[in-house]
């Protein structure tokens, strides 16, 4: 899944991001209003953390803009105002939880993982293709009903492959998705993450599950749907 961390305080966006990119998420982090709405527009989050008090375009002024226009994605608000008036004004925005600076990280995720969860909840949790299964929820992976280890981007390249079976996807649309922007013209990680995939996913298996459509990108499909 792919967040966005709206917060102007550097050091406090920094230490978030890095501890949400530790929980397998990619984290795309903007230092304003403007570039944060800026980004919103040119790529699709599962949540935004957003910085109420924001230097250019204001906190609020993007969250009642976004749900002008978006419904989708979920907002967690941060901020150091705890006035019970403007938590109720920021609810009545379009905000879906509320977080008083200062805060433990340890509440903020298990606030982020309870806001996804209802993104879950309208989808399917659990992911097969032949004999692999991900679920989303537990972030467990198992092939031929044995677990598989992978790290933070190895899983999560792989969940974006298999809720895309059976379609092509480029390398551009993987780093969008997957990694976060310092990434970004590094399309060659994606090959090298696949070469890890495979080692872990297929390799130990007769049959392959993941294909290289040369020249276009990468998709996970069932042997039988496999063209020879």
């Amino acid at each position: 899944m792919r967040l966005l961390v709206i917060e102007d305080e550097k050091k406090l966006a920094d230490f978030v991001a890095r501890g949400l990119r530790a929980e397998r998420f990619a984290v795309d982090v903007a230092h304003d209003g403007t570039s944060g709405w800026e980004m919103l527009n040119a790529c699709q989050y599962d949540l935004v953390v957003l910085d109420l008090m924001l230097p250019g375009l204001s906190g609020g002024d993007l969250l009642q803009r976004l749900r002008r226009n978006r419904r989708d994605v979920s907002v967690l608000v941060l901020t150091a105002r705890d006035a019970t008036a403007e938590k109720v004004a920021t609810f009545e925005a379009g905000a879906d939880d509320y977080l008083t600076k200062p805060f433990a990280f340890a509440e903020l995720l298990v606030r982020v993982k309870a806001l996804l969860r209802r993104v879950s909840a309208t989808r399917t949790n659990v992911l097969r293709v032949g004999d692999l299964e991900l679920d989303r929820l537990t972030q467990q992976v198992r092939r031929a009903d044995k677990r598989i280890d992978l790290t933070s981007k190895e899983y999560a390249l792989l969940e974006y492959l298999m809720a895309n079976a059976d379609r092509v996807l480029s390398r551009t649309m993987i780093i969008e998705h997957v990694w976060d922007q310092s990434f970004e013209g590094l399309t060659n990680i994606v090959d090298v993450y696949v070469r890890h995939l495979r080692a872990k996913v297929d390799d130990p298996h007769p049959q392959k599950l993941i294909r290289t459509v040369r020249g276009v990108g990468y998709s996970v499909s069932e042997p039988a749907a496999t063209a020879a």
